[in-house]
């Protein structure tokens, strides 16, 4: 920021000080204190003894984004095209457009990155320090912010911004795009009304919590959907949610709420759908034992594939401890687990829906069975000719698995 930015915006700040207003909440207002500061400043620099402004819009603008958003990261933020924003050092602010990165030309000092690191905190209840250097925090608009700072990173804080983005809310717009065929989709919407327990998976930003969104959408209206996430980014417009997210412990080290917690506590608010975000560690033991009770779920987990997602899903709950044995964990992850989909991000950024696989919850070995039911063959997802082997809650449902699977449905 100029020396004459810097100016405008300290003397705006000093007036809010003696007003003892709050700017964040009310933009308009925001503009006229910065107007009015502008154009005092555009006076005494007619006289000669301050610099001029190239751009007075331009710098009004500025201006607000720095009091009331998010400084120069605000247009980015702003822009529907940008999905996320990372932070490596001051002068490395990169973005991804359409799921390609680019580096920007911003350029910031260490002490405006933590100043927009500490604003994005502000509401959120979370903190960053020597003491907790991690913090994962939702923002005011949804997106979800990440940080580290030295000494775990080398010598800058490290700011990670996934954008909250409302335009994917249904499996209508994922065949528009693209990352789904008609016939996979309506097979899926067929498989959320059955009841069918599902695990998406995939890597980092391959679309696994937009299609959660997404096959949460077709969901009864009467439905009773609780979701747990370490922080909130599921965006469900069902009637009857209930959204959880964990809490960091305190200064005193208390007060830590977890997922394995916060799985546990669902169980007991009448859910007809449980939707863990995702699973990294040992609640998907507690995952798991809800599943095994008869309560229909829906998860995201990181893996490379549809099998590996049951491999990992089946190594995971062995981290709750000794007493828990992989005899129990792999043919439980074989009974409950229903439906895997996997979900890829190519190199154009393209997301792509490439394999929907079915367990058929038998286990040979250590090896859980599954059948491929669509798979991307020619670029295209395409049904195989498999059935899931499970049609319990298909024929329970009404639902004809033939008439999907066999293209007449498409």
């Amino acid at each position: 920021m100029s020396s004459a930015l810097s100016l405008i915006t300290d003397q705006v700040r000093e007036r809010v000080r003696l007003d003892g207003v709050d700017l964040g909440s009310d933009r308009e207002l925001a503009g006229r204190y910065v107007r009015d500061a502008v154009e005092r400043y555009s006076e005494r620099a007619l006289g000669g003894s301050l610099p001029m402004l190239a751009d007075e819009d331009l710098a009004a603008r500025q201006i607000v984004a720095t009091i009331t958003g998010f400084g120069v990261l605000q247009p980015h933020f702003d822009d529907p095209e940008v999905e996320e924003i990372w932070i490596n050092g001051p002068e490395r602010v990169f973005i991804a457009r359409r799921g390609v990165p680019e580096l920007t030309d911003i350029q910031l000092t260490g002490t405006e990155v933590r100043d927009l690191v500490e604003r994005m905190l502000q509401s959120s209840g979370r903190r960053v320090d020597l003491s907790s250097p991690f913090v994962d925090a939702s923002l005011a608009d949804g997106s979800r912010l990440h940080v580290v700072i030295p000494d775990v990173t080398q010598k800058y804080w490290a700011v990670n911004i996934r954008k909250f983005t409302a335009r994917i809310r249904d499996l209508n717009r994922l065949v528009a795009l693209g990352s789904l065929t008609r016939q996979s989709a309506e097979f899926l919407r067929m498989c959320v009304l059955a009841g069918q327990n599902i695990l998406v998976s995939g890597a980092t930003q391959s679309g696994k919590t937009t299609l959660l969104n997404a096959l949460l959408s077709v969901a009864r209206p009467a439905e009773r959907i609780v979701t747990v996430e370490e922080t909130f980014e599921l965006d469900l417009a069902a009637r009857d949610t209930v959204a959880m997210q964990c809490r960091q412990p305190s200064l005193e080290g208390t007060g830590e709420i977890t997922l394995r917690r916060l799985i546990k506590e669902a169980l007991r608010m009448r859910p007809d759908r449980l939707v863990v975000g995702e699973v990294r560690e040992a609640e998907a033991l507690d995952l798991l034992i809800a599943l095994n009770s008869g309560l229909p779920g829906m998860c995201s987990i990181h893996a490379n594939g549809a099998r590996d997602a049951l491999s990992k899903l089946a190594t995971l709950p062995l981290l709750a401890g000794r007493n828990i044995d992989s005899s129990f964990v792999v043919p439980t992850v074989a009974g409950v687990v229903d439906i895997v989909v996997h979900c890829e991000l190519e190199r154009s950024g393209r997301r792509r829906i490439t394999e929907i696989v079915a367990p058929s919850g038998v286990v040979t070995g250590t090896v859980i069975e599954a059948s491929t039911i669509f798979r991307l063959e020619h670029h295209v997802l395409a049904a195989t000719g498999s059935y899931p082997a499970k049609t319990a809650g298909f024929t329970a449902g009404g639902f004809d698995l033939a008439a999907v699977l066999s293209g007449a449905g498409g």
